[in-house]
């Protein structure tokens, strides 16, 4: 069974909240939260990207930068900037995008839970980068940023999402990136138990996006256990900060893929090795997105094709056999373009499903880049099948919008 429980929130004060509150850690550079924090000193970038507190140029992981962030995290609770709620709760959390709002209660998710596979993942981790988190989780003693989980539907949960949107908000803002956010406190103790309740009867949760976070504060929560020679299991250290989204309301968008070049081939060549297992249709000088599963399109030379696989390309019955980044990592990156190590290989990058198919057109366009492949996104479902069978996904799979808001509430582990 899942284990959540609710916990004090450390959060802004209604007046502050826009002020505070930024873009998670990961999305942007160093130099982009250093222009999205000037002129101010209440942006969570000085405590989640302390370097821009310091010339430009300073490694983001020298000892003195985690130490400016807790110094930071101190100062602004000392200031009234963050503000301990005096009880522990739920709260509803709902962001709003091109019209579509999705909902998901922020609890403390039990880091046993993740260490035994209750919470489960899909994707691979990096070991620095898990590193660098749990640098920063251990000075700050405190989540300071949610993970992103989701759960299967479930209607009592619903009911309760349904019976909190109703209710005035604590917090209601639209960010400078058009993305609205919308917080509820829930403090009444017999929703609080209904919530409780409701998660501790589904068997898994699942991270949608976050498994650093996830990953790092699951093993900082470890070693305090270990470290603790009265540890009980409900100190809050066994707990990690997430925001659990319903499976219907998540939206999974494309992750696709541009290439410095054609591994030597001339344009002729490699669309004629893509035509071996694929139906190649020129579709002309106008975008051309994928309409369906195992549809792609490709652009080169300025135009645009549709690409459909061949039936011998995928496994419906395989969860990552049926996956199009599968088919176009094997029969395109791989075996044509000689790219055999997404994660590493400098010829590729990969451009969120967020930025458009047109900013694939510029990249290549401008040079830079020699081709560009658009992938029909994966599915909610797909991730939760490939997870439940013990399967990771490949590299650059899966890019979700929006992203969480950090800064709105912060979980301290002591």
């Amino acid at each position: 069974m899942a284990t959540v429980r609710p916990f004090s929130g450390l959060r802004p004060p209604r007046e502050l909240v826009e002020r505070v509150a930024s873009r998670p850690y990961d999305v942007l550079s160093s130099d982009e939260a250093r222009s999205e924090a000037a002129g101010n000193d209440m942006s969570l970038y000085h405590i989640i990207r302390p370097e821009i507190d310091f010339p430009v140029g300073t490694d983001e992981h020298d000892p003195r930068v985690y130490e400016r962030a807790a110094s930071n995290f101190a100062h602004f609770q000392q200031a009234g900037w963050l503000v301990q709620d005096t009880k522990p709760m739920y709260y509803l959390y709902a962001q709003t995008m091109d019209g579509r709002r999705q909902c998901g209660f922020v609890v403390g998710a039990s880091v046993e839970d993740y260490l035994e596979g209750r919470i489960r993942k899909h994707e691979l981790t990096r070991r620095e980068k898990e590193t660098d988190r749990m640098h920063h989780i251990e000075v700050n003693d405190a989540n300071v940023e949610p993970v992103f989980l989701a759960f299967p539907d479930n209607a009592e949960l619903q009911r309760i999402i349904d019976a909190t949107v109703a209710r005035e908000p604590e917090y209601d803002f639209v960010a400078p990136d058009g993305i609205g956010h919308t917080l509820w406190l829930i403090d009444d103790e017999a929703t609080i138990a209904a919530i409780t309740q409701a998660f501790a009867a589904m068997p898994y949760l699942y991270i949608a996006d976050g498994h650093h976070r996830t990953a790092a504060a699951a093993h900082v929560g470890e070693a305090k256990a270990k470290a603790n020679p009265h540890h009980r299991g409900d100190e809050e250290y066994n707990f990690l900060l997430a925001v659990c989204f319903p499976q219907s309301h998540l939206k999974v968008m494309d992750y696709n893929r541009v290439v410095k070049d054609l591994n030597g081939l001339s344009s002729e060549q490699f669309l004629a090795a893509v035509g071996e297992h694929f139906d190649v249709q020129d579709m002309g000088t106008e975008i051309y997105k994928p309409a369906r599963l195992h549809e792609f399109s490709l652009y080169l030379d300025g135009h645009w094709y549709r690409l459909a696989a061949h039936a011998d390309t995928y496994d419906d019955s395989d969860p990552i056999g049926v996956l199009d980044v599968t088919i176009s990592s094997n029969y395109i990156l791989r075996d044509i373009l000689g790219i055999t190590d997404l994660r590493t290989d400098k010829r590729i990058d990969f451009v969120g499903g967020i930025r458009g198919l047109g900013e694939l057109q510029r990249r290549v366009d401008s040079g830079e880049m020699r081709v560009a492949l658009a992938l029909y996104p994966v599915t909610m479902q797909q991730i939760i099948d490939i997870a439940d069978t013990g399967n990771i996904m490949p590299p650059k799979a899966t890019w979700f919008e929006p992203k969480l808001r950090s800064g709105l509430i912060i979980h301290k582990l002591s």
